[in-house]
């Protein structure tokens, strides 16, 4: 089977988005953020969803999210924080793609995150400690799951280099453009 889909995981805040963006523009593969579009699908927020239906529904449709983007070829797939601690999701999502683990991190997540408002398993009084406490419990999950590990701590460009390299991906587009007014 074609692994063609390269499906990036790791905690919340580790730069998925921002990489998974930054990785469609420079190898010109379509990019989707599972967050995004199971909000887009259902018309609410991912913390709508966990407010009125609990998490287990949302685990529910982001599997769903999971079978259906396996389905696709040559893309750039941004796995939710939660998607890969369960196992359906990560043999969906591994029959046709590579899993690449954004590894940063707790004091730098930490520092990503500490403004964070959006992110329902957050929004708590003890927010460092729930911090620690999931990064501890997700961290042996995600290495399992992942295919290869790449140090997410680093600039979003050089990231994306290191997965182009890793897994012998062209890039289309210089990953280093700018505007005349950035030079």
């Amino acid at each position: 089977m074609n692994k063609s889909n390269v499906i990036l995981c790791g905690f919340m805040g580790c730069g998925k988005s921002t990489v998974g963006k930054r990785l469609s523009k420079i190898t010109g593969r379509p990019f989707v953020d599972m967050d995004y579009y199971i909000e887009e699908k259902s018309n609410m927020t991912v913390k709508e969803i966990f407010e009125k239906y609990g998490e287990a529904y949302f685990r529910d449709l982001e599997y769903n999210t999971a079978v259906e983007l396996a389905q696709k070829d040559n893309m750039i797939i941004s796995a939710g924080g939660g998607t890969l601690l369960f196992e359906r999701n990560v043999q969906a999502l591994s029959q046709t793609g590579t899993i690449v683990l954004l590894n940063v991190s707790l004091s730098t997540l930490r520092y990503r995150l500490r403004n964070d408002t959006k992110r329902p398993l957050l929004q708590r009084p003890d927010k460092n400690k729930a911090m620690a406490e999931m990064y501890e419990q997700r961290m042996p999950l995600y290495t399992r799951a992942a295919d290869i590990t790449v140090r997410g701590a680093k600039p979003p460009v050089k990231v994306c280099m290191d997965i182009c390299k890793r897994l012998s991906i062209p890039m289309v587009k210089s990953p280093r453009t700018h505007t005349s007014a950035q030079l």
